[in-house]
């Protein structure tokens, strides 16, 4: 089956390619050929040796009956190849498959560069591809939507300057029925941790929020968070290839920090945020180390835990498996740290799915295609059933998942393939276990 045989219908992408001519597509392919990419973009495109290793690497692929149209080599071939073999000059039709492979049918979740004998990057190669949609003004309607949100707000979600503050009261309020004394203390000066979220914890997760006071009221950590734009460090921008607007949104949510002199960041159980933070937003700021440093929760929790700052009352019954985010595990190495949380949280034992840490099958939501919207749900969904197979063959109850994509993907996917399985952040588990202070 080809990208023909499987289009689907989006009133972004459609259009966008109404207005385009070849004209047009050519002088804009050749813009960020010769403008952006350089030498790495040409040499993964002279180097790759047709050898089918990353095949069996890509969910799409394993989830499609090994349809070879769902190779990473092939979807390349299908985008960039055949802009490269061109000239730059196609069809605004083929844009438009292209831009559905791109967007909907690769999450860049960088498992196949490990299968890859030559280290080819086809997560790079997608991106490029988004990029050039971009600047074509072919883009998903429901993630471009998104995008404009960062452009006028500085957050994801179109959260109101009151809103948030009025949210992040309300979780106070709430939390102080539990803990006399909690706070949530905002724009305080030189405190030790930021805290920062993406903005569906006040859209609609607001219990993370209230969860996350809680363990830093507990952990008697000095923190805050800003009230003023800058809190959100979400980056669907990252994802539609706005790199411009990417580079806003880092350098917005690091100057929040810097104006209150914080020690440092600490990010919430976010898997692309954090990308955008130490891979992808910072270089196109022109930074080569943080302005301001940063550390996922992961790593945080674990400081709390073995620090003996969070005690447990119990612990969580086991046993669990759970669900490497790509961003923070293959690409930052944070999966022994994950284990480590879970062993000391968790009565039970892990058990790990076939694939797992650095070679983890993707939740299929990641890489901004969950927000393309309904749309491609069905599609994202069916690129799911590696992994459904895999988490039922485990034969345990609980998935714990750090990473706010793997749990909308993974929410679909049990439902979907009736896994009966329950979705845990580790907030939720350390909250549900913590010991309480006395009032």
């Amino acid at each position: 089956m080809g990208i023909q045989d499987r289009l689907i219908e989006d009133v972004g992408l459609r259009e966008g390619v109404s207005r385009l001519t070849e004209d047009k597509i050519q002088k804009t392919v050749n813009a960020v050929f010769q403008g952006e990419t350089g030498a790495r973009l040409k040499a993964y495109a002279e180097i790759c040796l047709r050898c089918g290793m990353c095949t069996e690497a890509c969910h799409f692929y394993l989830s499609h009956d090994k349809d070879p149209t769902y190779a990473p080599a092939a979807k390349v071939k299908q985008t960039i190849g055949t802009l490269l073999a061109n000239g730059g000059r196609v069809s605004p039709d083929q844009i438009y498959n292209m831009a559905q492979i791109a967007y909907s049918e690769c999450n860049l979740c960088r498992r196949c560069v490990h299968f890859c004998p030559v280290g080819i990057d086809t997560a790079y190669m997608m991106i490029t591809m988004r990029r050039i949609c971009h600047k074509l003004g072919v883009t998903p309607q429901y993630i471009q939507d998104t995008a404009h949100s960062h452009s006028a707000t500085f957050n994801q979600m179109w959260v109101k300057d009151d809103e948030w503050t009025d949210t992040l009261q309300w979780q106070e309020e709430e939390a102080r029925d539990e803990f006399p004394d909690l706070r949530i203390p905002l724009d305080k000066e030189g405190a030790d941790v930021y805290y920062s979220v993406i903005a569906p914890e006040p859209k609609f997760r607001t219990q993370l929020i209230y969860q996350a006071a809680a363990i830093l009221h507990t952990a008697k950590i000095d923190w805050t968070m800003p009230a003023e734009p800058g809190w959100d460090n979400s980056d669907m921008c990252m994802f539609t290839g706005d790199f411009e607007m990417m580079g806003r949104l880092k350098r917005k949510h690091f100057e929040s920090a810097q104006k209150l002199k914080v020690k440092r960041i600490v990010m919430g159980e976010c898997g692309h945020a954090f990308r955008s933070i130490y891979d992808v937003g910072n270089r196109w700021a022109g930074w080569k180390h943080y302005p301001v440093p940063v550390v996922h929760s992961v790593e945080f929790f674990w400081e709390l835990l073995t620090q003996g700052k969070i005690k447990l009352v119990s612990k969580y019954p086991g046993p669990v498996t759970l669900q490497d985010p790509c961003n923070i595990v293959r690409g930052r190495g944070l999966g022994d740290k994950l284990r480590e949380v879970i062993r000391i949280l968790v009565d039970g034992e892990i058990v790990e799915t076939a694939s797992n840490r650095e070679h983890n099958l993707c939740c299929s939501a990641g890489g901004g295609v969950i927000n393309c919207g309904p749309p491609f749900k069905n599609a994202r969904v069916a690129a799911c059933k590696a992994k459904a197979d895999q988490l039922r063959a485990t034969g345990v109850k609980t998935i714990i998942a750090p990473c706010h994509n793997c749990h909308g993907g993974l929410d679909d996917t049990v439902h979907k393939y009736e896994l009966g399985m329950e979705i845990k952040f580790l907030g939720d588990i350390i909250y549900q276990c913590m010991e309480r202070p006395e009032a």
